[in-house]
């Protein structure tokens, strides 16, 4: 999508709920190749939720008016691209015409935030060294979101997500908590280290890519490594009995384990050529690099693919109500053990119900606006 004034309308649609599935996907693919846009994606983003939550008319207009502007002087400063010759004047124009819209953007997004930060209520939190008031990125069910941190690191959030964070990062370790799943990729700061925390887990990195995935109701803690390194230790333990990760690598780390590392014999790693460990509390696998990101199971989300291999039907549907923001009942106890391999790339809740009850006949279901029902085959 070249058009500016096109990005920002899709932008508009997806702020006030009016994007299709399809639609949200596009800004996606959008954002992850623009940062700058992504960052002013989240400001505005920001200043919506706050309008859409607050009861306050006067709030909500200002608010709207702010995203109204923006969006109108990009359709102004297209329009009046398109009479430009091709070539690199022209390409130079667009490109300080994209730029001055995305300052305005910036403008405007910081003046709202600074104006209800005076006003905003304490967040106090006890957790480490997160900040007493900390900001919030949320990717609620059926989206995903970007946005770039203050220290510029680039976060993406997958589908039920939320990260918080200092909102300067003026300590000496950059710290966020994370509720979900999460892709980050790491500003190097030696002098301050990035620390994520997570369900009882620390995640300590200086510059890096990687994924974390922790549901509060998911049994482990996964984190996927894709350049740099990182030490993964739990909260309680010292950073000496670190699990330390390689590129290409995954730990799935057992959240409510009791055995530590120092407690592990020689019998429970065994070196191998992928150097693959597997022990009561963690597993680390080698990830096969000459595949694609795009194509790996760990990040496919990015992609806005849904992957699941080997899933009961009670996983899947942990997932299934993420992605498409439902909620799924079942009314068969036995249903819930079926296994399910597949992914799903743009389908609709009627059409991955539809693939599942092809690829296994013994349930049936009943899909009534977002909540579904499932039970056994009769």
């Amino acid at each position: 999508m070249e058009n500016t004034a096109d990005i920002w309308q899709l932008v508009a649609r997806v702020l006030n709920g009016e994007a299709s599935a399809t639609e949200q996907q596009e800004l996606m693919a959008i954002l992850r190749e623009d940062e700058a846009l992504a960052q002013q994606y989240d400001l505005l983003n920001r200043i919506w939720k706050e309008q859409d939550e607050s009861t306050d008319f006067q709030d909500r207009e200002a608010a709207q008016s702010i995203i109204s502007r923006i969006i109108t002087k990009a359709e102004f400063e297209d329009s009046d691209l398109t009479i430009e010759a091709i070539g690199r004047k022209s390409r130079l124009k667009k490109r300080r015409a994209w730029m001055a819209i995305a300052a305005m953007a910036v403008v405007a997004a910081t003046g709202w935030l600074l104006l209800n930060n005076g006003s905003r209520p304490n967040n106090n939190t006890s957790k480490n060294d997160v900040a007493r008031e900390s900001e919030a990125i949320e990717a609620k069910k059926g989206s995903r979101t970007s946005s770039r941190l203050p220290d510029g690191t680039t976060v993406w959030l997958n589908a039920g997500s939320k990260l918080y964070y200092d909102d300067n990062f003026s300590g000496t370790v950059r710290s966020v908590r994370l509720e979900g799943e999460a892709f980050f990729d790491v500003v190097k700061q030696p002098k301050h280290p990035f620390i994520v925390h997570t369900a009882g887990i620390d995640i300590k990195v200086l510059g890096t890519a990687f994924n974390v995935k922790s549901y509060p109701e998911d049994k482990t803690v996964e984190t996927t490594l894709y350049r740099g390194s990182v030490k993964v230790f739990r909260e309680e333990e010292s950073e000496e009995k670190a699990i330390q990760l390689r590129p290409n690598e995954k730990l799935i780390l057992q959240k409510n384990a009791a055995k530590r590392q120092d407690e592990l014999s020689s019998k429970d790693i065994k070196p191998l050529p992928i150097r693959e460990a597997k022990t009561a509390s963690f597993t680390i696998a080698h990830i096969d690099s000459t595949k694609k990101e795009s194509e790996r199971f760990e990040t496919a989300w990015l992609y806005s693919r849904l992957e699941f291999r080997g899933d009961n039907f009670e996983e899947l549907a942990r997932k299934l109500e993420r992605w498409y923001n439902i909620t799924i009942t079942f009314t068969d106890e036995k249903v819930k053990h079926l296994s399910f391999d597949g992914s799903f790339q743009g389908e609709t809740v009627e059409q991955a119900f539809k693939y599942l009850r092809e690829a296994n006949s013994l349930f049936n279901y009943n899909i009534n606006n977002h909540e579904i029902s499932v039970g056994s085959a009769k």
